[in-house]
């Protein structure tokens, strides 16, 4: 068994990665309300209106129980909120799944990814220890260019880009287009 083959040993047919993203995109035209809100001004008020506290919301239906104006006004009983409430708690079950799928996704990639660079590590030392012998001189050049690449990376973090200024006016100013 080589030792870039997966730890899973399950006979159940896997999915390939384009299999499960062709799934996923299925899947995301089921799921009701399926949207992807901007990051704007308009996301920080949906996420504050999103964030009411529970009590508040409960003390918020039972006073539009209490009345019917209030209810005219907002346009939803109280057993339509209790029922927004109900669904909220069903699709958050779902949100922690998927929370743990992508964890196991993320995981498995890291596995993946540590196989291939242990397999690169060792192909590195052995081609070392190789090209010492003339019969394998051909691997020289692998060697070398391994060698002047960096063995590890680091993934960069983007730096927010400042705003132009008189007193900087070097700084690139954010793209609004890509505000959007």
């Amino acid at each position: 068994m080589s030792n870039l083959k997966s730890l899973n040993s399950s006979d159940a047919p896997m999915l390939t990665a384009e299999q499960l993203v062709e799934l996923l995109r299925g899947l995301q035209s089921q799921i009701p309300e399926f949207v992807q809100l901007p990051n704007s001004r308009q996301m920080k008020m949906i996420r504050r209106r999103a964030s009411v506290n529970v009590e508040f919301a409960r003390e918020a239906i039972n006073a539009a129980g209490a009345s019917e104006t209030v209810q005219h006004v907002i346009g939803s009983t109280p057993e339509e909120m209790h029922a927004a409430e109900n669904e909220i708690g069903r699709w958050s079950a779902v949100e922690a799944e998927l929370r743990a799928m992508l964890r196991g996704v993320t995981a498995a990639n890291t596995l993946r990814r540590e196989r291939l660079g242990l397999a690169a590590l060792q192909v590195l030392n052995v081609s070392r220890e190789l090209v010492r012998r003339e019969e394998h001189s051909g691997l020289w050049p692998h060697v070398e260019a391994m060698s002047r690449i960096p063995k590890y990376s680091r993934r960069r973090r983007t730096k927010p880009a400042e705003p132009a200024s008189p007193a900087n006016p070097t700084a690139k100013s954010p793209d609004p287009a890509k505000a959007a």
